[in-house]
């Protein structure tokens, strides 16, 4: 033969033997078998058809085996091809076994489809998590302003993960109690003196029902007196009662002014129409003189009972009075 036919034949035999190896993991195969984790070589092949990575589903069979799980080929598989994290669930699985937190397989599949990190929450069922929560402020009957904060020390609740809330629905819990307890206290003396009060009354309402949590108790770091609520409602009260007054008296003199003009102007069109009816009074006397009904004493006399009259008048205005 030829030596390049024979490079040819090396080469195709070397990449043939990669696409045999590649297609028949034998090695996966042997390596399941010795550590007592069986799988077909024929499963392995379906599994490269299936684009599963036939190393991932026998690494976690043979790691679930050896810490006593029994799990199936298939059943990673499947999960693998539903988009979940094999390993993740294998280590939580080991956990709660180790830790004797009822879990399943299939629950743990689920959490961890449901995009929950399943093996943090394992691990947040063996060791607590404390929540610090934001500065929660309320008012007491007396009006005094307190801001309170707490801690809440909470473990996952594996059998609630799946539709469960989460952290922000027990913190809204957790501060509505809060304001509530400050809320119904008589004085804010009563919170100050019995802080553990407000623990009591929230830990007793049962906040965590629905959650992916479970309270173990609720812990009040800090209290603070803050504003005088009352004090200052009451004097935004009085600021707006004085103003409605001042509002009112406004429009009392207002009306007021506009019922002296309106007087004004009465008097005004009374004085024209005396002004009018004056002014015919020469004409009177006129037609009485040509009719012969008035003598030029009966004119001297009203004349001498007009100048009386405006006399009369003068005397008794004020000094200073020129109307």
């Amino acid at each position: 033969m030829e030596p390049i036919t024979v490079v040819l034949f090396v080469v195709g035999a070397i990449v043939a033997l990669f696409v045999f190896l590649y297609l028949f993991p034998v090695n996966l195969w042997f390596t399941a078998w010795l550590s007592g984790a069986p799988v077909s070589l024929i499963n392995l092949v379906l599994m490269r058809l299936r684009k599963v990575p036939p190393a991932l589903v026998v690494n976690a069979m043979i790691t679930s085996t050896k810490a006593g799980l029994k799990i199936t080929s298939n059943d990673i598989e499947t999960h693998y091809l539903a988009g979940g994290h094999v390993n993740n669930v294998i280590k939580a699985l080991i956990s709660a076994d180790k830790a004797n937190i009822p879990l399943d397989f299939k629950l743990a599949t689920a959490i961890d489809l449901a995009g929950r990190d399943v093996f943090e929450a394992v691990q947040l069922s063996v060791n607590p998590r404390v929540i610090n929560t934001p500065p929660v402020a309320a008012v007491a009957k007396d009006g005094i302003q307190l801001v309170a904060k707490a801690m809440v020390t909470v473990r996952a609740n594996i059998n609630q993960l799946v539709g469960g809330a989460g952290e922000e629905t027990i913190l809204a819990r957790v501060g509505e109690g809060i304001v509530t307890t400050i809320g119904s206290a008589v004085n804010h003396k009563e919170v100050l003196e019995n802080p553990d009060r407000i623990s009591k009354v929230v830990l007793g309402k049962g906040l965590d029902s629905g959650t992916a949590f479970e309270i173990l108790s609720i812990d009040i770091a800090d209290i603070d007196i803050g504003e005088n609520i009352g004090a200052k409602l009451q004097a935004d009260q009085a600021e707006a009662d004085l103003k409605v007054a001042n509002a009112r008296a406004e429009e009392r003199r207002a009306m007021a002014v506009a019922l002296e003009q309106e007087m004004r102007a009465k008097a005004q069109d009374a004085r024209a129409k005396v002004i009018e009816a004056e002014a015919e009074i020469p004409k009177a006397m006129a037609d009485a003189f040509k009719s012969g009904n008035m003598g030029i004493m009966d004119y001297y006399r009203m004349q001498n009972m007009k100048a009386d009259t405006e006399m009369r008048e003068s005397i008794s205005k004020p000094k200073g009075d020129k109307k």
